[in-house]
């Protein structure tokens, strides 16, 4: 068990790290048209917006507070020392994870009714989506059954972290957590090393104006009797 948590916490990290920043680097000079997130005007509507909109401004809210926790983690202790503040950051939290939850769900619905979205819906794509959902899950077990964790993250995440950095990681601050949270940071690191393969690198292409400007307009032309694979 020690030996597999090693390789799960230890040794993993490296590897979806590696593995991002390589792929990545060889996808965008090979196949640099795939960087984007492959949406057209025909596959638009209000059901896309009404799940586009809560998902990305969800998930960037939570992405920022884990980064600010992590390297600003004594500024997050004394902004918490104050109740009010700590329920307001703890409150805010939680409330981008479920604009997060309510964007995702409707994105899988959408892909999964909608005949013109799912055609352009890969085998890879399906996976990152419910490994995104898993996590969106998994953080939201994690905020209501392990309260206080903008605080507690500081004391656990921050220093196994920090030893990654370092390379000497130091697993015994994970292992005797909850499975809710191992779950999570695994599946984190899972996210990391399968995003260079999904369409999600097109958020490594700046400025991400897609945000707030109207649906990309893209004509697509083919010969339906030429086979791609």
């Amino acid at each position: 068990m020690k030996i597999f948590n090693l390789m799960l916490y230890g040794i993993f990290p490296y590897v979806a790290v590696l593995t991002f920043i390589s792929v990545s680097i060889y996808r965008y000079v090979t196949r640099g048209f795939s960087y984007s997130s492959l949406s057209s005007q025909f596959l638009e509507n209000r059901i896309h917006f009404w799940a586009l909109v809560p998902f990305h401004f969800g998930i960037i809210f939570i992405l920022l507070g884990h980064l600010t926790a992590f390297l600003l983690p004594a500024q997050i202790l004394a902004w918490n020392s104050n109740m009010v503040r700590l329920y307001i950051l703890e409150i805010s939290a939680l409330m981008g994870g479920l604009f997060t939850l309510i964007g995702m769900v409707i994105i899988l619905i959408r892909r999964w009714t909608r005949p013109r979205a799912k055609v352009v819906t890969s085998r890879m794509d399906w996976i990152v989506l419910f490994l995104l959902l898993i996590q969106v899950l998994s953080g939201l077990g994690t905020a209501i059954f392990n309260s206080w964790g903008s605080s507690w993250f500081t004391a656990v995440a921050n220093p196994y972290l920090i030893s990654l950095c370092k390379l000497n990681p130091q697993i015994e601050f994970i292992t005797p957590l909850p499975w809710v949270i191992q779950l999570h940071i695994i599946g984190a690191w899972l996210t990391v090393f399968l995003f260079p393969f999904s369409r999600l690198v097109h958020v490594l292409v700046v400025p991400n104006p897609y945000l707030w400007r109207r649906p990309q307009l893209v004509r697509w032309h083919w010969n339906r009797n030429r086979r791609f694979i």
